[in-house]
């Protein structure tokens, strides 16, 4: 069977069966987009939704289309099977932006007149009566005027430096005085210190002591711009247009060795060069002057046809995200407390871990055990060390300060911080000096590995009355407090010996020099996982042949790694029914007539960031059928990280995630599938079906619909 398998040429990728990662990852935002205009959403959320595309798009932009701006800088030609010249996708980029967003634009409108009718408003200032507008100016003068700096340009003044993401005002200036026919140009940026949507209701408090205004909002630069002629006495202004920079803020860690230093201040260093990137984007309003726009342009060193993207409304939409602070239940999503798979309070969380593993599904169960985890490890006395894995663990995690407290009672504690986790790096470098000051052994990668460290693993050391054990937790998804409240993510505590054995191997190459570890259990990238993935999917291509039923599920963030896809490809001309569960972007095509008849992709928008990653093998030994973990089926994932998937080994956990399975894959609510031209279709329930939304479902119950796949 297995010759059949080596036999089988793997499917040559073009760009027919391979789609460009970047195209699929604007498809992703489309259904992002979809969510804000689905009006079975309460309006409040669907405003979310909107700031959540513009907030993605910003991040594209400064990371992967700033990498393809350096390709065709450098006449690098695409190497990847999609073909696609770098200049090529950058035009096919901006054509695709331009469509999301005036569909986003439009949805805005909608949302905004919405909220309006029941008492949410963002307004203009010219729609403020003459006494609200006085008060509005009283709050100009005393609080936002004197952090403004506006910055001439002429031949003794250069153009100023626009920082990434600021928002900024282009003025046109005349002399009042009749003695200058040249009109003069300012930059005027709009201070990040204060809030961008200024609360009408709370001006009127602070000003006027009036309290009959309520969920009123007016965009900081409207009120700059309404009061413009208070900074510039003896000019006159023409014109003033808001304009909006994106420029490259990826970093390039990957340095060799001799010229890497001391990690911690290469990150600083390089934080401070990322807000210097070239500009990538040039947002501007579409009813924009000629002469503002060619000044930008030139001063920016923009292409008009590649970089300029003409906005209907205010500028950089994630600042939606402040509306969130509106006090309207009725417009939001009803709170949801999570479960409490362990309670702590009543039970010693060691001892529920010997009695067998745990199996958490977040949010629905709730991040509390494991945060207790790490508690009691800083305060059970018998507790001799504790290692952990930190990618991004928010600003105020109480997993860093349990690590701390450990110190504080003399305890052992190493910890991998990874530094390079991309616009994590300044939070990531404050806790890694307040760790370094209380005495915690801090590493920042694998010696021989210039790769980041995303593996989400936890060891407790602990001495006990019959010997040393170790208790282990492994996760999906990062030790983080905050996105585990928003983030669909698993994780496991186990005391298994084999596990705890691979994870004890795990930090002492993380951490040391041990380059020819090996493991039983773990599945390791960037030495292991790819391999042992392939081997698995070649069991199930090898079952098909011999006329097994063969199956393969998997769920994950991104679908992109070549070889992977080709595998799957592979699979699916042996007969294996192949899911493929993808949130965001997938270079696989499913449907295609010989190739890949066999393979669906769904994905899955919701109110929840689906981030768990799950791999099903059908035909494979019950102890290796199921897998969780930290990657995705990403080149970065598999070859350029350390990263960690690891078996779900007791029976009852394999049935909880089986069920977790089923429910996305039954989901007829929330559920995308791929077409095999590369767009997606909604999924729609059959005549009769039972409605069945994944993560409602979820939140009934944290395994979902009580059935198992047939």
């Amino acid at each position: 069977m297995s010759a059949l398998v080596e036999e089988s040429a793997l499917p040559e990728l073009t760009p027919e069966t391979y789609l460009n990662r970047e195209l699929a990852w604007i498809e992703f935002n489309r259904r992002v987009l979809a969510l804000a205009q689905d009006e079975s959403f309460p309006l409040l959320e669907r405003v979310k939704f909107l700031a959540i595309v513009s907030n993605n798009f910003d991040e594209f932009y400064m990371v992967r289309v700033a990498s393809v701006h350096d390709k065709m800088k450098a006449g690098v030609h695409s190497s990847r099977p999609d073909g696609i010249k770098p200049a090529q996708l950058l035009m096919e980029i901006r054509r695709r932006v331009i469509e999301v967003v005036h569909q986003q634009r439009t949805t805005m409108r909608d949302v905004f007149a919405q909220l309006d009718a029941l008492g949410v408003s963002i307004i203009g200032m010219s729609t403020l009566p003459a006494h609200h507008r006085e008060i509005v100016q009283r709050y100009f003068q005393e609080e936002v005027f004197p952090v403004l700096t506006p910055l001439a340009v002429d031949h003794a003044r250069p153009f100023p430096f626009i920082s990434n993401l600021s928002l900024n005002l282009g003025v046109w200036l005349k002399r009042d005085n009749g003695h200058s026919k040249q009109d003069e140009f300012v930059r005027l940026k709009v201070p990040d210190v204060l809030p961008r949507l200024v609360d009408l209701g709370k001006i009127m408090r602070r000003y006027a002591g009036d309290s009959s205004v309520k969920d009123t909002f007016l965009w900081l630069e409207d009120i700059i711009a309404d009061n413009l002629y208070a900074l510039f006495p003896g000019m006159n202004v023409l014109e003033q247009y808001p304009f909006r920079v994106t420029r490259n803020a990826d970093i390039d860690y990957e340095q060799e060795e001799d010229e890497v230093g001391d990690m911690s201040s290469l990150v600083e260093e390089s934080l401070r060069e990322r807000r210097f990137g070239s500009v990538v984007r040039l947002s501007v309003p579409d009813n924009i002057s000629e002469r503002t726009l060619n000044q930008l342009i030139y001063q920016l060193n923009v292409d008009p046809e590649r970089d300029v993207y003409l906005i209907d409304g205010a500028l950089g939409a994630s600042s939606l995200f402040e509306l969130s602070s509106v006090d309207h239940s009725d417009l939001k999503f009803p709170t949801f407390i999570p479960r409490l798979a362990v309670n702590t309070a009543e039970v010693d969380i060691f001892a529920a871990i010997r009695r067998g593993d745990i199996l958490l599904h977040h949010p629905y169960d709730s991040f509390k055990p494991v945060e207790d985890f790490f508690r009691a490890a800083a305060r059970d006395e018998d507790v001799l060390a504790i290692k952990a894995t930190l990618y991004r663990v928010g600003k105020n995690s109480p997993i860093v300060e349990a690590l701390l407290e450990a110190r504080d009672n003399d305890k052992q504690v190493a910890v991998l911080v990874e530094l390079k986790a991309r616009f994590d790096e300044e939070n990531n470098l404050e806790w890694t000096r307040q760790l370094e000051h209380k005495g915690v052994h801090v590493t920042y990668g694998v010696e021989e590995l210039p790769v980041k460290t995303h593996a989400k693993v936890a060891l407790v050391v602990r001495k006990e009355a019959d010997g040393v054990h170790r208790y282990i937790h492994l996760g999906t998804g990062n030790y983080n407090t905050s996105t585990a409240r928003m983030y669909t993510d698993l994780g496991v505590l186990t005391c298994n010996p084999e596990i705890a054995d691979d994870v004890s191997r795990l930090f002492n190459r993380l951490t040391g020099y041990a380059p020819s570890t090996t493991y039983s259990r773990l599945l390791v990238a960037p030495e292991y996982l790819h391999k042992a993935l392939a081997q698995l999917i070649d069991g199930e291509i090898a079952a098909a042949y011999a006329g097994k039923p063969a199956r393969l599920i998997f769920k994950m963030n991104q679908l992109e790694d070549d070889v992977t896809i080709q595998k799957l490809y592979q699979a699916s001309q042996a007969g294996v029914q192949v899911d493929l569960i993808v949130r965001g972007l997938s270079c696989l095509v499913p449907g295609i007539p010989g190739l890949s008849e066999n393979i669906r992709v769904v994905s899955h928008i919701g109110r929840y960031l689906e981030h768990s990653r799950i791999f099903y093998f059908h035909n494979a030994p019950p102890d290796q059928r199921i897998y969780l973990g930290s990657a995705d089926l990403m080149r970065r994932n598999l070859y350029n990280r350390v990263e960690v998937v690891f078996p779900v080994i007791e029976d009852n956990l394999q049935k909880k995630v089986m069920r977790i399975l089923t429910t996305y894959l039954r989901d007829n609510q929330s559920a995308w599938y791929m077409n095999p031209d590369g767009n997606y279709t909604r999924a729609q329930p059959a005549e009769g079906e039972a409605l069945l939304h994944a993560q409602t479902a979820f939140m009934f119950d944290s395994c979902g619909i009580n059935e198992l796949l047939e």
